[in-house]
């Protein structure tokens, strides 16, 4: 056989072997999302499980609305991220939300199944805001109730706790997940937690990389450190991250997404290419200072908190509930989980949103 054949036989063996790969790591699929079923495997009658989008200001916003019973209160979910869609985490940690609400997850502009291509510098608060309004009536008009529930998770609650200061009208509470307070703080008592941590499992290695830095003198090392991979890499190395039993952002996010056959490829893809370029709406959020800009809420607010988060740490989001005022307020302590403990613990959100929910009972109209 010819040297040039063999080359060809190689080069064709080679695309055939990455297709295969490629196709195993991200398999293909309509992106139809899964509804909901009995134990027969029958569709429930009153659910919803769908994808819309909206034209609001020149961009098209995708929604993905989820619910066991469409009679139901709704409930707007502002996501974290930014970039990273709500939606996947109820995918890998199906959550007591959809049991108790309507629940309408969108995706930020640029972001997830509304990306497109944006200038980051022009996407600001108010506009968040803005589309968040829009997002909001949307869902009063078409489900027919007057007040919504709010809800924000991390970078979402910087989002929606501003909208639950300027437009409290339109809502019933505000359920603050991992809620931002002053998140320059929070990264420096992670960063002094998480050494501390090396220091005492002898982790010589890390420990030396992060004594390096001094990041509350330094902004050049704050900088440094809050956009390299070693905050990520330290947050989910010792389960202060996303999940507690999050070992990496790659494994525990990007894979699984990839994985997703409720996304087609190309939304998959794009999940990512929105990440990348938005890495900059989290601006606005790590300068916001919840402590001098929102003292009071005109609305209810409940705090959801994990005992490990460090993301937005604990004992801020601790300190800022006891801060605020509002008509009423608790603060639900998750024991033994993260950033993430709506999704860490069913069986306590469900009681919780059980809870809540009774409380309220007479606002839904």
């Amino acid at each position: 056989m010819k040297m040039g054949k063999i080359i060809v036989i190689v080069v064709i063996a080679i695309i055939v072997l990455l297709g295969a790969v490629f196709f195993i790591m991200c398999p293909p699929s309509k992106g139809e999302l899964k509804q909901f079923t009995d134990e027969n495997g029958n569709v429930l009658e009153n659910s919803i499980a769908e994808r819309c989008y909206l034209d609001i200001d020149g961009a098209r916003i995708g929604l993905t609305i989820l619910g066991k019973d469409k009679s139901n209160p709704v409930l707007l979910l502002c996501g974290g991220g930014p970039g990273i869609p709500q939606f996947l985490l109820e995918y890998m940690y199906p959550s007591a939300l959809t049991d108790k609400f309507i629940v309408c997850n969108f995706d930020y502009r640029g972001t997830g199944i509304s990306y497109e291509k944006v200038d980051p510098e022009t996407i600001n608060l108010d506009l968040f805001i803005s589309d968040c309004v829009e997002v909001t009536n949307y869902l009063r008009e078409r489900f027919g109730q007057d007040k919504l529930y709010l809800m924000g998770h991390s970078f979402g609650s910087y989002i929606a706790l501003n909208l639950a200061d300027r437009y409290p009208e339109y809502f019933i509470a505000y359920l603050a997940v991992s809620q931002v307070t002053d998140q320059r703080e929070s990264e420096c008592l992670a960063f002094d937690y998480m050494k501390e941590q090396y220091r005492l499992q002898g982790n010589t290695r890390m420990y030396k990389k992060m004594d390096q830095l001094n990041i509350r003198e330094s902004e050049e090392d704050f900088n440094n450190y809050k956009n390299s991979m070693l905050r990520d890499a330290s947050m989910h190395d010792l389960g202060v991250g996303t999940t507690r039993d999050m070992d990496s952002v790659i494994t525990g996010i990007v894979l699984p997404s990839m994985k997703c056959k409720q996304y087609t490829i190309a939304q998959r893809i794009n999940i990512w290419r929105g990440k990348i370029q938005t890495n900059k709406y989290s601006t606005g959020a790590s300068k916001f200072q919840a402590f001098k800009k929102i003292k009071c809420l005109d609305i209810p607010i409940y705090f959801f908190a994990g005992e490990y988060d460090y993301t937005c740490c604990e004992s801020l989001q601790r300190k800022y509930y006891e801060f605020i005022d509002a008509p009423e307020k608790e603060y639900y302590f998750y024991e033994g989980v993260a950033h993430s403990p709506i999704y860490e613990d069913y069986e306590k959100t469900s009681e919780i949103l059980d809870e809540i929910l009774e409380k309220h009972e007479q606002n839904i109209e």
